[in-house]
């Protein structure tokens, strides 16, 4: 385990791999901690420098009190990298981490090569939705969110067949902080990237399960269209958390779009 400082907080991360290889950096979703790359990461080559953290509030991470900000979970992430002399990463962001990777690709472009959004786009919800999840976990806990999440971030097929390792993945939940939780809410409901996603001129994958109960397809398809040359493709029977249910396609996927733009 490591951990750095990032404006008053303690970050940790996971730096696996070739040092002298292409940076490939993770960012999780809401709701999880960096466990949630476990399987892809194995499916990857070891000529590949990978790299993983908890944003705050989340995981091993400090939680600060909230709310947050996009632009100041991108910030912890551009510590991380300035800490790491780490530049021109490929960064893969699931669900917020997509958010998290578009804000640093567009505040900070000289870390970032190209980006994967996974399950992600340039705004999510409304403010609506938003407020009411905080106020739902503010009055009665994440255990109250964790069956609906399950539902939405993992496919039907996956439910019934892997119900032990749904009960894992929502023990997870459950365990992250109620604060840090409602301080990333709140940093979704105030983020819409659209006009910076049209602003990005470098190579970008956009990915997403078909049963995708959180961003669906047609949410994801909808960002990769504002970016000049995104290539959309969807994980067929997979949720909002593909690298779960289908690490090796996820890893196949990456793999043939570091091939496509010769990252490495």
């Amino acid at each position: 385990m490591h951990a750095l400082r990032a404006d008053g907080a303690v970050i940790h991360y996971r730096d696996e791999g070739d040092r002298g290889g292409l940076p490939v950096v993770f960012a999780n979703s809401l709701g999880s901690d960096l466990r949630v790359w476990d399987a892809m990461v194995r499916a990857l080559p070891a000529r590949l420098r990978l790299i993983r953290y908890d944003k705050r509030g989340h995981g091993l991470s400090d939680c600060p009190p909230g709310p947050y900000s996009i632009e100041a979970l991108a910030d912890d992430l551009a510590a991380l990298l300035d800490h790491l002399e780490v530049r021109r990463a490929l960064v893969v962001g699931l669900s917020i981490g997509g958010l998290i990777a578009q804000s640093l690709a567009a505040r900070r472009p000289e870390l970032v090569r190209a980006l994967v959004l996974m399950d992600s786009a340039a705004k999510v919800g409304d403010a609506v939705m938003w407020n009411q999840r905080i106020e739902q976990v503010r009055a009665r806990g994440l255990e109250s969110l964790a069956d609906g999440l399950m539902q939405r971030w993992f496919s039907a097929a996956f439910r019934a067949n892997r119900p032990e390792e749904v009960a894992i993945w929502r023990n997870m939940v459950c365990r992250q902080t109620a604060e840090g939780y409602a301080g990333c809410c709140a940093a979704l409901r105030e983020a819409d990237l659209r006009e910076a996603a049209r602003r990005l001129s470098l190579p970008v994958l956009a990915m997403v399960g078909d049963e995708d109960g959180a961003t669906p397809p047609a949410v994801v398809e909808a960002t990769a269209e504002l970016i000049a040359g995104a290539r959309f493709e969807i994980v067929r029977e997979a949720g909002h958390i593909p690298c779960v249910e289908h690490p090796r396609t996820c890893a196949a996927m990456l793999l043939s779009f570091i091939s496509e733009h010769n990252l490495d």
